[in-house]
Parts: structure tokens; C-alpha cells; sequence
């Protein structure tokens, strides 16, 4: 069976609510499988390590996680227009990776969350999808043939799955947020599947 890393940093449970989703859209698919993975916070404060296993939630992701998976879902919350900090360094880490070619031709796909309806969203996926470029991944978005992009009043763009969380967090993955979710998530292992035959 054929897995999608779905990797993900969430700060406040949005983006980890939206993996779950795109997870569940990955296992929809005959012989495909999410494997979800989240990255360390990062801090500057380097008294005391964070531990090697989270207490709760998706485990850490491992480089061999990136070997064995058929494609990535990629999710951040945004921060001013970009990819949260951890998330990004784990992505700068990967120079190794870059230079086998570990990603080169699988299909990604990215996905985040805002506190405002014009929060950086579109911005967040697009510097999301630069360093997958860049490793020679195949981008998978949202199709306008999915009814609930045409319909959204929150979260969901062309470019990646998204949530409008509200300045207090105070509002949950919306029902078409989370089928927009499920649908890239079934996409990208649809394309894994028929780029694995």
C-alpha cells in the first residue's frame, strides 16, 4: 500500500484539523494511505531539549518518511504571507534530500490556515510550494469541477486546501473547508496512484 505524507506545523489545532481531513481524503483512495507527521516548534530558548516524541498528536517526521512516501500534503499556519517557522526549517534542512533527489516527480500538494479572511493565505501556499518545486515535486491544487470552491465563504482557494479560524480561533474547519480538504487530499492520491502505474 502506497502512502501520502500528509506533514504538517499547527499552532493552534486549525491546520492539524485540516491533515486530519486531507487524510481521510488520502484513505478514500484504493490502496492509498496517510501517514501524518508534524515538525518540533523551533525557539530560541535552547535550555532544555523538546522531547523526541511528542506528548500528543502525529509523531515527528523522520527523512525516511520523505523516502517512503508516494507524495506530500504539506499544511502551515500563515505567518505574515509565509510558512510558519518550524515548518520552514525543517524545509531548509533537506539539502541532503534536494541533492538525492528523494522528492523529484511525486505530486504535493500544500494547505494552511488564517485569523482573517485576507490573512495571507494564497501567499502562504504559493511560498509553500517554492521549496517543493524546487525538489522537483509535481503541484496538485483544488479544480473548480469541486462545488465547494465555487460556493466558499471562508477557506478554499485554486492553489491548496484552507480554514478562516477568526482572530479569537473561535471558529472551526467549516463544513466546506473540511470537504475541500478531504477532496485535495483524495486528488493527491489519485494522481500518486496513476504516476505509481
Amino acid at each position: 500500500m502506497a502512502e501520502i505524507l500528509v506533514l504538517y506545523y499547527s499552532a493552534s489545532g486549525s491546520v492539524r484539523a485540516l491533515a486530519q481531513a486531507i487524510a481521510r481524503g488520502v484513505e478514500s483512495v484504493d490502496g492509498m494511505r496517510a501517514r501524518v507527521r508534524t515538525v518540533p516548534k523551533v525557539s530560541s530558548v535552547v535550555d532544555t531539549l523538546a522531547p523526541a516524541v511528542p506528548a500528543e498528536g502525529a509523531p515527528y517526521v523522520e527523512a525516511r518518511d520523505l523516502a517512503e512516501c508516494a507524495g506530500v500534503a504539506l499544511g502551515s499556519p500563515t505567518r505574515f504571507g509565509n510558512m510558519a517557522a518550524p515548518l520552514k526549517y525543517f524545509i531548509d534542512g533537506l539539502g541532503p534530500e534536494w541533492a538525492r533527489g528523494t522528492l523529484a516527480g511525486k505530486p504535493a500538494a500544500v494547505f494552511s490556515s488564517t485569523a482573517t479572511m485576507h490573512g495571507g493565505q494564497e501567499a502562504t501556499l504559493l511560498s509553500m510550494m517554492m521549496p517543493l518545486l524546487h525538489h522537483g515535486m509535481l503541484i496538485v491544487g483544488i479544480p473548480y469541477t469541486e462545488p465547494e470552491l465555487n460556493s466558499t465563504r471562508s477557506g478554499g482557494t485554486p492553489y491548496g486546501a484552507t480554514h478562516v479560524s477568526g482572530t479569537a480561533n473561535d471558529r472551526p474547519v467549516s463544513d466546506e473547508e473540511t470537504k475541500l480538504a478531504f477532496a485535495l487530499g483524495k486528488r493527491l492520491a489519485t494522481v500518486a496512484r496513476k504516476l505509481a502505474t
